[in-house]
């Protein structure tokens, strides 16, 4: 598996290439202090369901320590298994996307040893095979299925879906319309709306946003803004950060009621010790990547209820990652937890409308175009108090 530089922001794992090849960041994985191969599945085992005439599945290999083990449900006899058969259709072999899948599958596998509900049937699949992967494991008895993780892939097998299909990525409008196909993402666009949302109700009337020059920062910014518009029926000010010559900025801050932030971590750190501490400063889960952050002590910020809430009864009845991930990969695991939850109310749904989760990603709920939106909590950096 490809290794990722360390102590870095390494870059985007999910892209969807425009019709200039333009590049958009959706999910970006950092490198982790532990190797992810506890993460991985022995070499060669993947998890099937037996054929529907079969009296009895034969036994997994035994459960690792590290790694929560799917064959365990498989190796139920017949007459005792789940009714719902969850398809984890993930590129797990993928240069590019292998890492991601990893940690997903490690949610979903997490969340399935404790709740027990369901049986899990785990295919590799990339773009160029999502297709044929999908058709042979709804042959195989799979009732509904978390996956694909790419837009690639999405948009190649959306036509071909004939069960409930939980996507991994937003769904594009190059994807074709199908009424099974449903989408579970950690987009920053949702965050920033919702960001925008949050100002507002907390009587911020003249907000200066800030925005980095990088692709992610960019989205965000573009989100934030075209949200407050709506909201406000007005444009927000915004500006570009600027390392060399803050004095705009600082300027500009003293003039704005409080700051919002489309800044990576450190740009965010260097804006933030700069302002007057009286400046209210906001930003979203970007900002939130674990360990001693003072330089950002103070902001209020959006995250999932699986760093921001302990005591959810979701993030205490699942398992933390066996291996030690970064925050930001471990988005990713909390992300495999819910579409596991999810893909059980999906299973039992006529249409997924009234399918709805108190998440450990979120308040989840069925939105427009079948994607479910996801309500956070909000913090204050320096101690993670919820307000």
């Amino acid at each position: 598996m490809q290794r990722l530089t360390p102590l870095l922001l390494v870059g985007v794992l999910l892209t969807w290439l425009t019709p200039v090849a333009a590049q958009t960041p959706d999910y970006i994985i950092q490198s982790n202090g532990a190797p992810m191969r506890a993460l991985v599945q022995p070499p060669g085992y993947t998890p099937r369901l037996a054929p529907a005439t079969a009296a009895a599945v034969p036994a997994a290999p035994a459960a690792r320590a590290d790694l929560p083990a799917s064959g365990a449900l498989a190796a139920k006899p017949a007459a005792a298994r789940p009714k719902v058969r969850i398809g984890v259709i993930l590129p797990a072999e993928s240069s590019a996307l292998g890492e991601a899948a990893a940690v997903v599958r490690s949610g979903v596998e997490a969340a399935a040893q404790v709740d027990q509900s369901a049986e899990l049937y785990s295919v590799d699949a990339t773009g160029d095979n999502v297709v044929e992967r999908y058709r042979a494991a709804v042959a195989d008895g799979v009732n509904v299925v978390i996956g694909p993780l790419s837009r690639d892939s999405i948009v190649k097998l959306a036509p071909s879906v004939t069960v409930p299909t939980l996507a991994l990525n937003s769904v594009g409008r190059e994807a074709a319309a199908n009424p099974k196909l449903y989408s579970l993402s950690l987009i920053v666009e949702g965050e920033a709306r919702q960001l925008a949302r949050l100002m507002r109700d907390d009587s911020r009337a003249a907000p200066l946003l800030v925005v980095g020059g990088d692709a992610l920062s960019q989205r965000l910014g573009k989100a934030f803004a075209d949200e407050w518009r709506a909201a406000a029926g007005k444009p927000v000010r915004q500006m570009a950060f600027d390392a060399n010559d803050m004095a705009p900025l600082l300027q500009a801050a003293g003039q704005a009621d409080a700051v919002a932030l489309a800044l990576d971590v450190a740009q965010a750190a260097r804006l933030k010790s700069a302002l007057t501490p009286d400046v209210p400063v906001y930003g979203t889960s970007q900002l939130n990547v674990g360990g001693m952050q003072p330089e950002l002590a103070g902001v209020r910020f959006i995250d999932m209820p699986w760093f921001l809430m302990p005591a959810h009864p979701a993030v205490q009845r699942y398992p933390r990652p066996a291996a030690p991930l970064t925050r930001q990969t471990e988005r990713l695991y909390a992300l495999g937890i819910d579409a596991y939850r999810l893909a059980v109310q999906l299973a039992g749904s006529r249409s997924g409308a009234a399918v709805r989760l108190d998440g450990v990603t979120g308040d989840l709920k069925l939105g427009r175009d079948r994607a479910f939106e996801r309500q956070l909590p909000a913090g204050v950096m320096g101690g993670n108090a919820l307000q």
